[in-house]
């Protein structure tokens, strides 16, 4: 392993910020052996999380930020990703819900030549029983409707070898780097779309247990991401039915 990025979506957080979030990742990943990245792409925050975030990386080498324009959650990834330069690319949250360190976990399986490897939350513990119940019947459903076998689609943390990623971010139709959304958009829809792809693309996937916490957040709306995860979910479909998603 060459070099890893590590692409982080950042909208309104401030609080994340100032709790050591980006100082976690940053004494992770001094203390490896590769070369690594981190790229932060602000999701037009309100807040003082551009502010931030550019004055860590004028002291902490290897962050970079990137200002764009408010796009959701989906499409900053999709921009961070576009941007990376290493030859492993992962996304995760900038309130570190899975802990950086989780990512040792997924090394020995690229090693045994998976393309994409993807974190697999046990329980959810802490979590609002609402949003439990939510995950169960997206679950349900995005199991009926695109056939997907994995037992956590919507784990915030995942990686990628450069080729899966260039590939898969660059066929997007429902979310992409040029996406427009209002407000704190959490963009349920999009880990689906990722994970559509890399099947369709016969890319090989592996889900990992990773430790996750619960992190209280004003973003989150569990009945109306639940249905706009639901509205992208037929969206996914649809284009599929379409021959959208040409291999």
């Amino acid at each position: 392993m060459k070099k890893i990025s590590v692409v982080i979506p950042a909208y309104n957080e401030e609080r994340s910020i100032k709790k050591g979030s980006l100082d976690e990742v940053w004494n992770f990943l001094k203390k490896q052996r590769y070369d690594w990245e981190v790229i932060i792409v602000d999701d037009a925050s309100t807040d003082r999380t551009l502010f931030l975030s550019q004055n860590f990386a004028k002291t902490h080498n290897g962050i970079k930020v990137f200002a764009e324009p408010h796009r959701g959650k989906g499409g900053s990834v999709i921009a961070g990703m576009l941007k990376t330069t290493g030859n492993i690319v992962i996304f995760c949250d900038m309130d570190q819900a899975t802990p950086i360190e989780e990512f040792e976990k997924f090394i020995p399986k690229f090693e045994e030549g998976y393309d994409i490897v993807i974190g697999l939350r046990s329980g959810r513990k802490g979590a609002p029983l609402i949003r439990k119940l939510m995950a169960y019947g997206f679950s349900v459903l995005r199991t009926i409707i695109l056939r997907l076998p994995y037992k956590d689609t919507q784990c915030g943390f995942k990686a990628f070898k450069k080729e899966a990623s260039e590939k898969i971010f660059s066929k997007m139709q429902v979310f992409s780097e040029k996406s427009k959304a209002r407000g704190a958009a959490v963009s349920a829809g999009f880990d689906l779309e990722v994970l559509y792809l890399a099947r369709k693309l016969g890319f090989r996937v592996a889900e990992v247990p990773v430790r996750w916490f619960h992190k209280e957040t004003e973003r989150i709306n569990p009945i109306k991401d639940s249905f706009e995860g639901l509205r992208d979910l037929l969206k996914v479909k649809l284009n599929a039915l379409e021959g959208k998603y040409k291999v």
